[in-house]
């Protein structure tokens, strides 16, 4: 048996104990139902791609209709959903694997045409300067209030459907980070303007989620997944991003999920600084909550460096779609057989739909490794 870190059980300060340090990231599979219900092709999926890690984040989940960002995105904006969601959230905890559902609002990052007819919300009208991008309608508000009590309903649909936690995506520039972008914020109310003003919505949530988290019978886990910086000007920089976990870092969450193209990558804007942004952030947090660092981490040397610079968690994407077995292949010595390429012909064993494969292939440009099918 190996004997690497990331193996390794950890304890969150509510009780509940992960059995090792490895994390499935949130990724994009667009396979649910046009109306945002959990399909059987996903539900193979999670369950195949379950079972090895200590933490299996979902794809996400809008909170809201207006939300929605994606075609073949789940929801969580109605009790309807529960049934699925419950069959989900089994699917996804096989061999003691803890199911976190992430939950956001898109917001400005979709269209009217995903919202059948609706024009997008925002916290300001200003547009993504992603092309093609619509001009957003700002909240009111009265939105906003309702879009903080919609993210505690969701979080007590994950709940009563059997997940382990909830995970707020404050990341990926979906709404959460757009009321805390100046690009996307340009409100003079007590939601836009200063550091403290564009914080409040995110702090907002995570207040009413933690209401309902504590209402629970057992252990709840709420994480919340920041992007530390925009390239937009006027965009998030490095100095708000790291004030803005240092109050993170004192409210009611569990874990932060530092959203990352590579786990040690360098500030994106300041090319001089050669610090890693995961390490500054870890200097910022001071032990208060555990980190989760994400981005082209593969083999088992890769995510033992995490461990090494002293990360509780190493979250293991694209690779996992490779290979659902990674984890028991490293813990029993068995490194050699960890598949690092994916052939068209395995599609169908990975639980991969058509819909994911095009996404990963066409809309992601995403390196899979692909070898030929023969």
């Amino acid at each position: 048996m190996a004997s690497y870190n990331f193996l390794k059980p950890y304890t969150f300060k509510n009780g509940i104990t992960v059995k090792n340090r490895v994390v499935i990231p949130p990724m994009t599979e667009t396979s649910a139902f046009e109306e945002g219900s959990v399909t059987t092709d996903e539900l193979r999926y999670f369950k195949l791609h379950s079972g090895g890690a200590g933490m299996f984040i979902s794809p996400v989940a809008n909170v809201a209709e207006s939300g929605k960002g994606f075609e073949g995105e789940l929801s969580v904006a109605d009790d309807r959903y529960l049934p699925g969601l419950t069959k989900m959230a089994s699917a996804m905890k096989q061999n003691g694997t803890k199911a976190i559902l992430q939950i956001f609002h898109a917001g400005r990052m979709t269209n009217s045409k995903i919202l059948r007819g609706e024009q997008p919300v925002s916290a300001s009208a200003v547009p993504s300067l992603r092309q093609g991008a619509e001009t957003p309608r700002a909240l009111t508000e009265d939105e906003i209030t309702a879009l903080i009590e919609d993210f505690g309903q969701a979080a007590r649909r994950a709940l009563e459907a059997g997940f382990d936690g909830v995970e707020l995506h404050g990341a990926n520039t979906y709404l959460m980070q757009q009321f805390f972008s100046p690009h996307s914020n340009r409100r003079t109310d007590q939601w836009g303007g200063s550091l403290e003003n564009r914080e409040r919505f995110a702090l907002a949530i995570i207040k009413r989620v933690h209401q309902v988290a504590a209402e629970a019978d057992w252990p709840f886990l709420v994480g919340y997944r920041i992007s530390p910086e925009e390239i937009e000007t006027p965009g998030i920089r490095l100095p708000d991003t790291l004030k803005f976990i240092d109050t993170l870092a004192d409210q009611p969450i569990d874990y932060l999920h530092i959203s990352q193209g590579h786990a040690f990558q360098t500030s994106l804007n300041d090319h001089a600084d050669t610090e890693p942004v995961i390490l500054k952030i870890q200097h910022q947090v001071a032990g208060r909550l555990p980190l989760i660092s994400v981005g082209s981490v593969e083999t088992p040397a890769d995510a033992e460096k995490v461990m090494a610079a002293g990360i509780d968690f190493v979250a293991i994407g694209r690779e996992m779609l490779r290979e659902p077995h990674w984890v028991q292949k490293a813990a029993s010595g068995d490194e050699a057989a960890i598949r690092y390429t994916v052939s068209l012909a395995d599609l169908e064993e990975l639980g991969i739909t058509p819909a994911l494969w095009h996404f990963l292939t066409v809309n992601m440009h995403a390196d899979m490794h692909v070898t030929g099918a023969n």
